[in-house]
């Protein structure tokens, strides 16, 4: 079921930075590792409705359906566009607080899931690179795809 390609290729997924990892590091460092704990159990969760369409085959309806992929993608983009505009709406200097409440650690567990889940490159490892290793009969292969799709994840939260 797991085969090394899957592992090694994963593996560079993960460690190639993408927007979930420097929102984890930032929120790291300007909020303490409470703080980025949260920002990465967010962003391992917004990996979950990835993994539901490709288990569920919406990943065969955004295939068909190029205007939906890019459709995605602009949500995504709109979305990091605006945690940018509201980073440098900020006023002030970078303040590094000692304490964050647990109401502002649900938010940056939230913020890390949008991240996530509007990230096309996620979009396009579970429609497009995940099937590659799918092998045998239609019914093992939502279990199949379940198993990888949580190897993943937590590859993605170590």
């Amino acid at each position: 079921m797991l085969n090394p390609e899957f592992l090694l290729t994963s593996l560079i997924v993960v460690l190639v930075p993408g927007t979930g990892a420097v929102y984890t590091i930032t929120t790291g460092l300007t909020f303490k590792w409470r703080a980025s704990l949260a920002a990465a159990f967010g962003c391992t969760l917004g990996i979950v409705p990835h993994m539901a369409a490709g288990i569920f085959g919406l990943a065969a309806i955004l295939h068909m359906s190029a205007q939906a992929f890019q459709v995605i993608k602009l949500i995504g983009v709109a979305y990091l566009f605006y945690l940018a505009w509201s980073m440098w709406r900020a006023s002030g200097a970078l303040v590094f607080e000692r304490q964050v409440r647990v109401t502002d650690l649900r938010r940056v567990a939230l913020r890390g899931f949008l991240i996530n889940i509007l990230n096309p490159k996620l979009t396009l490892f579970f429609f497009a690179f995940l099937p590659q290793f799918v092998r045998g009969d239609p019914a093992s292969a939502a279990l199949t795809m379940l198993v990888l799709g949580a190897v993943f994840m937590l590859m993605t939260l170590a």
